[in-house]
C-alpha cells in the first residue's frame, strides 16, 4: 500500500517553501531600497568611517577635558571641535602644499597619455621578435594583436578614468561637507543612539544578545576602518617617497593613487602595481624592475607584518570572499559598492554568527528544512505514547 504524505508533513513543506520565498522577497526589497538610496547611504557610511577614524582622538581629548568640567555632554562637543580644528588644519595645510604639484602632474599625464598608448602598442608588437608570425595562421596573429591592443587601452584607460574620478570628486564638495557634520552627531550622541535602538528589543536575553551584537559590530567596523585608513595613509606616504627616490615620473600622483586604492583589498594594490610599472617602463626598463621589486616587498611587508598589527582582532576574511564581495559591490553600486563591499560583508557575517548562536542553529537552510511537528499534534502523540506504555 503506497504511503501518502500526512497533513502535518505537507504543512511543514509548505511552511519551508513560504519561508524561502519570504526571505527572497525581503532580500530583494532591501537591495532595491539600498539602490534607490545609494547616495544617502554612502554619505552616512562615509560619515561613520570618519567618526570611527577620529573617535580615539576624541576620547583622548574628552577624557582630558572631562576631568576639569562637570558638564560631560558639553565637554564631549568641545573635544570633537578641538579634534576637528586640529585635523582640518593639518589637512588644509597639506592640501595647500601638495595640490599645485598634484594638479600639474595630472595635467602633464593627460597630455602625454596618447603618446604612452602609442608606445605601448609598439612594444606589444615585440612578440613578433621572439615568435615568427609566419608560423601561425592569419586569424591567430590578428587575434593576438587585438588582445594586446585592448589590454594596453584597458590599463591606460583605467588609469585615466581613475584620475578623472579624482577630479570629479570636487563636484561633490557640498556633499562632502556633510560628512564631518553627520560624524559630529554620531560622535556626540553615539551612546544615546545605541540605547534607543536596544530599547526597541524586549527585556531579557534578546536585548542582551542585541547589546552583544551591536558591540561586536562596532568593534569589527572600528578595527577594519581604522586599520584600512591608516594603511592608506602609510602606503600613500611610503610609495610617494619611494617613487621620488627611484625617479619615477608623476611620483606624487602615483603615491596618492596608491594610498586611495589601498582601501580596496587585492584589486587596488594590483592596479597600482600595473600602473606604476607601466609608467616607469616608458622611461626606463631598470626603473620598472626596481618599482616592481619595491612594490612586491612592500606588499609582503604590508600584508603579513603591518596590517595584521593594525587590524588586531578585526576582520579576517578569505581572499576569495573578498574578491567576490568587491565584484558584487561593483556590479550593484559601482564605485560606492567597491568601497562598501568589505564592511557590509563584515556586518553580515557578524550578524549571522550571532543569529546562529542565539538560535542554537546549525544554519539558515537547516532551520528552514528541518522537520518539526505542529504543536497541535504533539499532545495526541504524547497521549498515545502514554497509553501504549500502560
Amino acid at each position: 500500500m503506497a504511503d501518502h504524505p500526512s497533513p502535518s508533513g505537507t504543512w511543514i513543506q509548505t511552511r519551508a517553501i513560504l519561508g524561502v520565498i519570504l526571505l527572497v522577497i525581503v532580500v530583494a526589497a532591501g537591495l532595491w531600497i539600498v539602490y534607490m538610496l545609494e547616495g544617502v547611504i554612502l554619505l552616512l557610511v562615509l560619515a561613520m568611517f570618519f567618526a570611527y577614524l577620529v573617535a580615539p582622538l576624541v576620547d583622548l581629548v574628552h577624557g582630558f577635558i572631562a576631568r576639569r568640567s562637570r558638564e560631560r555632554l558639553k565637554s564631549r562637543a568641545i573635544a570633537i571641535g578641538l579634534v576637528y580644528l586640529l585635523l582640518f588644519g593639518s589637512i588644509g595645510t597639506t592640501a595647500y602644499l601638495l595640490l599645485p604639484h598634484l594638479g600639474a602632474q595630472i595635467t602633464l599625464f593627460g597630455e602625454r597619455a596618447p603618446t604612452y598608448m602609442a608606445s605601448a602598442r609598439v612594444r606589444l608588437q615585440a612578440w613578433r621578435l621572439f615568435l615568427n608570425p609566419d608560423h601561425f595562421p592569419q586569424a591567430i596573429r590578428e587575434a593576438v594583436d587585438k588582445t594586446f591592443a585592448r589590454s594596453t587601452e584597458a590599463i591606460t584607460g583605467s588609469l585615466t578614468y581613475g584620475l578623472t574620478g579624482l577630479l570629479e570628486l570636487l563636484s561633490y564638495l557640498p556633499w562632502l561637507v556633510l560628512i564631518p557634520i553627520l560624524a559630529f552627531f554620531l560622535l556626540k550622541d553615539a551612546q544615546d543612539f545605541r540605547r534607543t535602538a536596544l530599547l526597541a528589543l524586549p527585556i531579557g536575553q534578546l536585548r542582551g544578545r542585541g547589546a552583544d551584537l551591536v558591540e561586536d559590530i562596532n568593534n569589527t567596523l572600528a578595527a577594519y576602518i581604522r586599520a584600512a585608513l591608516l594603511a592608506c595613509a602609510l602606503i600613500g606616504a611610503v610609495c610617494t617617497v619611494a617613487f621620488i627616490l627611484i625617479g619615477v615620473p608623476y611620483a606624487l600622483l602615483l603615491g596618492v593613487l596608491a594610498g586611495l586604492l589601498e582601501f580596496i583589498p587585492l584589486v587596488g594594490p594590483l592596479v597600482v602595481a600595473l600602473a606604476a610599472t607601466l609608467v616607469a617602463s616608458f622611461h626606463s626598463a631598470t626603473q620598472a624592475v626596481v618599482v616592481l621589486l619595491f612594490l612586491g616587498i612592500l606588499r609582503i611587508t604590508q600584508d603579513y607584518v603591518i596590517y595584521p598589527r593594525l587590524i588586531g582582532h578585526g576582520i579576517h576574511m578569505h581572499p576569495l570572499a573578498i574578491i567576490l564581495a568587491i565584484l558584487c559591490g561593483a556590479e550593484l553600486a559601482g564605485v560606492a559598492g567597491i568601497f562598501l563591499a568589505i564592511p557590509v560583508m563584515a556586518v553580515l557575517s557578524v550578524t549571522y554568527r550571532h543569529w546562529l548562536e542565539h538560535r542554537g542553529s546549525a544554519g539558515l537552510v537547516a532551520d528552514l528544512l528541518k522537520s518539526k511537528a505542529p504543536n497541535s499534534m504533539v499532545a495526541p502523540m504524547a497521549d498515545q505514547a502514554g497509553g501504549d506504555a500502560k
